[in-house]
This record gives C-alpha cells, structure tokens and sequence, in this order.
C-alpha cells in the first residue's frame, strides 16, 4: 500500500501583547499573512482566531518546515498588530470584552442559529486537525471506523488546555468540554457511503447542523479535500508534537487500511465506553488513568498511546518515522502534554500571564 499523505490544519488565537487576552485582531493579521501564504491562512469562528493550514506531504520534515514557516509568517504579521499567536486550546486569560464573530454571511448564521451552543467570554477554541489521504469517502469512513477505539489515546497525547476563566478547570483539555457543547461533536457513527449521505441530509433537514461542514465528528471524511480528517486534538505549541501527532495519524491509519484491504473483522466497542474514554482523556490527559476501550478496563494513560505507538509502528518504520516519533514521545512522558506544561509554567510565579508567554515562546520557536 502506497504511503499516505498528512496535512495539519492549525488553529491560533491572538492575544494583546501587554494583557495577554484575546483581541479581535485577525482580519489585519489575515490579510498580512496571505501575502505570503495565500489561502493557506484563513478566517476561524471569531476574530480573535487565525487557521493555517498546511499542503499534503509524506514527509515528516516537510511537513514540519512547514507548519513553522507557516507559524513564523502568522507570528510576523501579529507583531505589526501588537499581538502575538498561541498555539493553546482555550484561552488563558479570558478577553477583556466580549468576542466578535467573524464578519462573513455563514458565521453570522451560525452565531445566530447556534447562540446557546457558545459563550463571547470562554467560547473561543483552537484545535489541530490532521488529515490523512488520499482516500475517497467510501474508504475514509471506512478507516474512520476502524481508528475510534484509539483515538482517546491520541487525545490523551494532545491535550493542552487546562486553564479558563482565569482558573484551572481540573481537565487537561478543557477545549473538549466546551467544544461538546456543539452538534455532532464526538465519535463518528459507523456508516457506509449511502447511510453517510442519508444521516448528514437528514442532520440538515432536521436543523440539528446547518450544513454539512458543521460536522464536528471526532473522524470525518473532509468535506473539501480527498482525507480523512481527525479533529480529538487541541492546538499544541510545540511543533514537535504536532509532527507526532500527524506521524501517528499517518502510521495507525496505513496499518488499519491494510487490515481493510485484508478484509478483516473491525473491533466493535460500545459507543457509551468510547464516550467515557473520551471523557477521562479531556479529564487526565497523560497524568492519570484512561479507559481501555477495547476492555473497557482503567489503565495508566502512558501505557495506552505505548499500544497506539505500537499499534503503528509497522507503517512509522516503512515511513522512517520510528526514530522521531519515539524521540518526541519519550520527550512528551517525561516532561508532559501541552497541559502539564501550562501547569508549570504556572506554578513558578502564579501568573497566568506566565502561561501565556511560555505559549507564545513555544509557538513562535523554530
């Protein structure tokens, strides 16, 4: 089987320079970006948000001299607008006034359909999604099935947003919590080509999304480019992780498409087990114990992405990804994900200006 392709889309928030708040900046970062990076950068739910989005590669160090000259562009441009990016899935500090929508005819839509589903003051969230590809949406959903019990594990690894409301919420991922509050978010239902398009036309028809790109599913076929895209992840700061992440994406979803191809039987895990995985994911991250969904059994959260690295480690070896993705996971278990880091980082002086700056130090570092 061919080598798949992987593609990063990366959400950032903008934050003032002196208060370390969110600030509705993006449209003059936007446009200075994309004198460089053209549609590569774009417009998020409000406008304190900026999303890069990378081009599909096989390579790992591709891919990583491109999420940082992507960040470095981003990063230059904010600092005309005396702001900066960070790469986190809440915002430390909350905004010092409420958000604003971004000024377009869908997102106008959306904040008034879905006003109940999110908050101007803690509603603004930033994910990594990654795609995997190319596959034609028959085999996506067929791949997203195959990918559900492991994806906790992938949460666990990428979470990194601990703080809201200028408090530590007690999760690793808070982005999880509040991002539920959305239709459709969650593990994908097990469907073929014709049940997807019937469930997403009847989701439409019924008003629970208003359009197909509002689907939010932990797995989805993308709507706009031939992948498989996963969307469990909290925008990380170090690049080095996102690379991992994509690594593992890339390794887990190669071996499970040859177990595809070979026709064989696909796990079959109750949904209520996958959502509590999910839930001790978001609440513990790597600190803690996870649930096995396979067996429905606690386990040390460590020990569930050493299965999901094992799991795909025949496809990082014929990639040449082994090395790497052992290096920065070894890296990530001794110091922490994203969250345990934030933690720290606060620890030192009790200011979560200090996150905010570690954040932004991180982001911008090649």
């Amino acid at each position: 089987m061919k080598i798949l392709t992987m593609g990063v889309e990366e959400e950032f928030v903008l934050v003032d320079r002196a208060t370390r708040a969110p600030v509705g900046r993006a449209p003059r970062v936007i446009e200075l970006s994309a004198e460089v990076l053209g549609g590569q950068v774009q417009k998020e739910f409000f406008n304190a948000q900026v999303e890069t989005t990378t081009q599909p590669t096989a390579s790992c160090r591709d891919l990583r001299d491109e999420l940082v000259w992507l960040r470095s562009v981003i990063t230059d441009a904010a600092r005309t607008e005396n702001c900066l990016p960070v790469a986190s899935g809440t915002s430390v500090v909350p905004p010092e006034s409420p958000l604003t929508v971004t000024d377009t005819d869908r997102y106008r839509r959306m904040a008034r359909r879905f006003a109940t589903r999110f908050s101007p003051v803690d509603g603004l969230l930033c994910g990594c999604h990654i795609h995997v590809g190319t596959l034609d949406r028959e085999l996506a959903l067929a791949l997203s099935r195959r990918m559900a019990p492991w994806l906790p594990a992938l949460q666990a690894l990428s979470t990194n947003s601990p703080f809201a409301r200028r408090r530590d919420t007690g999760f690793d991922s808070w982005r999880s919590v509040e991002y539920a509050r959305w239709p459709t978010v969650g593990p994908a239902p097990a469907l073929d080509e014709p049940g997807y398009l019937a469930h997403v036309a009847e989701l439409v028809r019924s008003g629970t999304v208003m359009d197909p790109h509002m689907l939010y599913w932990h797995a989805r076929p993308s709507d706009h480019v031939p992948t498989l895209e996963i969307r469990v992840a909290d925008a990380n700061a170090d690049v080095e992780t996102v690379v991992m992440l994509a690594a593992l994406v890339r390794g887990l979803g190669t071996v499970l498409l040859r177990e595809e191809a070979d026709r064989r039987p696909a796990p079959r895990v109750p949904l209520r087990r996958l959502l509590l995985a999910h839930e001790m994911a978001a609440r513990h991250g790597l600190s803690g114990y996870g649930i096995d969904p396979f067996t429905g059994r606690e386990r040390p959260s460590a020990e569930l992405v050493d299965r999901l690295v094992h799991r795909a480690l025949p496809a990082l070896d014929d990639a040449g990804d082994t090395a790497r993705v052992l290096r920065q996971w070894h890296h990530v278990r001794t110091h922490g994900a994203g969250a345990a880091v934030q933690r720290v980082a606060f620890r030192r002086h009790g200011r979560l200006a200090d996150v905010v700056d570690a954040l932004a130090r991180l982001t911008a570092r090649v």
